[in-house]
């Protein structure tokens, strides 16, 4: 169903006729698109949006699941104030949420949709099928599912983390693959409900969040979950001090992703990552907030669930009924353990090759960041191609960690429309 103010597009209208150029194409309604889209509008830039309003978080989260981010990191990026979280809340007759309080996905979705109403307004549900470059002049040809073909003279790539869902080799041969109860693997990005294995025995495979909190909710559920670790413990976050004294918030700074110089001076000034070496941004990007718990989630998982650090998965097979798994122990030991169920939290890899709807000529074109298939961009987030921009995940190995959370959404949405604008 389309998604719009009431009489939304009558007024986009006027705005596509006055401006005399094709509209902007924002493909993708998620925190980085709708802030995009909402400092676009404001700009009186023409601009459509294609996707479904928060469908990742919709889609793509098991139910029960919780933000690890802050409230103070979970604010959308819009062009005048009264956009924040705490600004839904209020208006709703809802208690203002602290750092002390964790998120949950359902209030968020609430919160992104709140926001679309009220900034971004019309978001069309076609899904962009192709983005190619016509043979002659400036702009592109975008095709959408339902067989429309638009002129765009500026594309804004923000689907997050869609089709970058990463399972390793070990685990891929095992067929079929996916989220119905009698698949062999599936990754955690394709759950909304993990209530369906109640009463079977579920490896999960991952040290971080997704890892952990799948865990609890599948014990929660009535599973028997254990999770295979690589590394040699389990990282949890810290319960957050709100009245530290002085001299710890200067030895560590707060910032939206936690506190610490390095953390605090990639949230301050994100530009600034750019000009790093290739491989200190690589390095940083690896690196910079691994795999961890939230600090809330610690009592539903320390000896409540098995978790089994320094555990590697070397392979897989399908054994009859069920799935065997060959697992390398801290001391090279080997051991086969025995499953129905393979969960893969086991993160994301950022790959052109993996946004479907990029032609074949336009990847080719957009230059990427040595040692990786993630785009190069400029101060701008545009490309290579102009007038083809990225962001939120897929421009963390440019402007750095906080372009993999929701707090990167006012720095990407105010360059990205600022340039547009100038344009």
């Amino acid at each position: 169903m389309t998604q719009s103010l009431p009489g939304q597009r009558p007024a986009q209208e006027q705005a596509f006729a006055g401006h005399g150029r094709p509209p902007v194409v924002v493909v993708g309604a998620g925190p980085y698109g709708l802030s995009v889209a909402a400092h676009l509008r404001a700009a009186g830039t023409p601009v459509r949006v294609f996707g479904e309003v928060m469908g990742s978080w919709r889609h793509a989260m098991a139910t029960g699941m919780f933000l690890k981010s802050t409230p103070a990191a979970t604010d959308l990026s819009a062009p005048e104030p009264g956009g924040r979280l705490a600004d839904f809340r209020r208006e709703h007759g809802e208690p203002e949420l602290t750092e002390l309080t964790p998120i949950p996905c359902d209030v968020f979705v609430r919160y992104g949709q709140w926001f679309q109403k009220r900034y971004v307004g019309e978001v069309e549900p076609a899904r962009v099928t192709a983005v190619e470059q016509p043979a002659s002049g400036p702009g592109f040809l975008v095709r959408l599912d339902d067989g429309q073909e638009m002129a765009a003279s500026a594309v804004v790539v923000a689907t997050g983390l869609n089709g970058l869902a990463h399972v390793p080799e070990e685990l891929r041969q095992l067929v079929p693959e996916g989220p119905g109860p009698r698949a062999w693997v599936s990754h955690t990005s394709q759950h909304t409900d993990l209530s369906m294995y109640a009463g079977r025995r579920v490896a999960v495979v991952g040290g971080g969040q997704s890892a952990l909190e799948s865990a609890a909710l599948l014990h929660e559920a009535g599973a028997e979950a254990q999770v295979l670790v690589r590394e040699r413990k389990v990282l949890w976050g810290m319960t957050p001090d709100l009245a530290r004294p002085w001299t710890q918030r200067l030895a560590k700074p707060a910032s939206p992703l936690g506190t610490g110089w390095i953390l605090a001076a990639v949230c301050a000034a994100p530009g600034s990552v750019r000009w790093c070496p290739p491989a200190a941004r690589l390095l940083l990007f690896r690196r910079a907030l691994g795999p961890s718990g939230g600090w809330w989630l610690r009592d539903r998982v320390e000896g409540v669930v098995r978790v089994r650090t320094s555990r590697r998965v070397t392979g897989a097979q399908v054994s009859g009924p069920a799935v065997r798994l060959d697992v390398a122990g801290p001391g090279g030991e080997r051991e086969s353990l025995t499953v129905d169920h393979v969960l893969a939290a086991t993160g994301y890899r950022l790959d052109l090759d993996a946004v479907p709807f990029l032609s074949a000529s336009v990847r080719r074109a957009v230059a990427c960041v040595p040692g990786s298939k993630a785009p190069a961009l400029r101060g701008t987030f545009e490309s290579s191609v102009p007038g083809l921009y990225f962001t939120g995940s897929l421009a963390a190995p440019m402007f750095g960690p906080m372009m993999r959370f929701v707090a990167g959404t006012e720095f990407a949405a105010g360059r990205i429309a600022g340039h547009i604008g100038a344009a």
